[in-house]
């Protein structure tokens, strides 16, 4: 699977509410664009990448608020009805982390449990593949939730004829959840991406190409030796969300929402 666009583009919009500097609260929009690649997984339309859903929303099934993410799921279903999607059952979701907000959008960095985020999503589409952001509570319970339902944490997992390789958390102290040297972190992503997968998820990434696209260095120099065709990450948020890693790209879909289609 091979990115053939670098631009995205705006499909829609969800507004929402997440906790700014000071505990402010801001209401901001969730960006849901497209990008063109050359090939889908046997049996999908479209795949959904999406990360960094700190935040609050209305949702457009019952008007409560709810986790932007199981906002996010009750829009597909929305989409999906009006045409403006292909349908749920047809999309493969990927997760990069971070997925809970404080229920008043009032605290930044809260962690918290995002099962529901997960279960949202399992719902309605066949295959949700994805990783825990170091503000996640999230264990491989979720695979419970349906046979194509898979936490990935230094392994790989075929979905029709596409591998996703998948590390978990950040570079950080290891005796929190989530997080790891840089050296066992590096030894993670060595192991997911032996050989090469043709998506790779992350929820901290490689630094791009430019002074906006912050990131790892050293994962940079890493993958550059065994690209990924699409390596998805967040973390922090790039405003040019595209590109290139050696023979493939990296995708940031921080605090966004990606569609990729032919």
């Amino acid at each position: 699977m091979r990115l053939l666009d670098d631009l995205p583009k705006r499909l829609a919009t969800i507004p929402y509410r997440a906790a700014g500097p000071g505990g402010v609260t801001r209401t901001l929009q969730l960006a849901v664009e497209s990008l063109r690649v050359d090939a889908l997984p046997t049996g999908c339309t479209a795949l959904l990448a999406t990360g960094d859903l700190q935040g609050i929303a209305v949702s457009p099934d019952d008007g409560k608020p709810v986790l932007l993410g199981v906002a996010l799921a009750g829009y597909l279903r929305l989409w999906g009805g009006s045409g403006l999607l292909p349908a749920p059952g047809d999309i493969t979701v990927l997760l990069t982390g971070d997925l809970y907000s404080a229920p008043n959008a009032d605290l930044r960095g809260a962690s918290g449990d995002v099962h529901d985020v997960w279960a949202a999503f399992a719902a309605g589409c066949p295959a949700v593949l994805g990783i825990a952001g170091n503000h996640d509570l999230v264990t491989d319970a979720v695979s419970g939730l349906g046979p194509g339902v898979t936490l990935l944490d230094g392994a790989r997992r075929e979905h029709g004829g596409l591998i996703v390789g998948g590390v978990s958390g950040v570079i950080g102290d290891p005796h929190k959840p989530f997080r790891r040297t840089e050296e066992a972190f590096l030894a993670a992503v060595e192991a997911a991406t032996s050989p090469p997968p043709d998506v790779l998820l992350l929820h901290e990434g490689p630094r791009g190409t430019g002074p906006d696209q912050p990131g790892r260095p050293a994962l940079r120099t890493l993958l550059e030796r065994r690209s990924p065709a699409i390596t998805l990450c967040g973390h922090v948020h790039w405003s040019r969300p595209v590109a290139p890693l050696g023979s493939g790209h990296i995708v940031n879909v921080d605090a966004r929402a990606v569609l990729f289609t032919t």
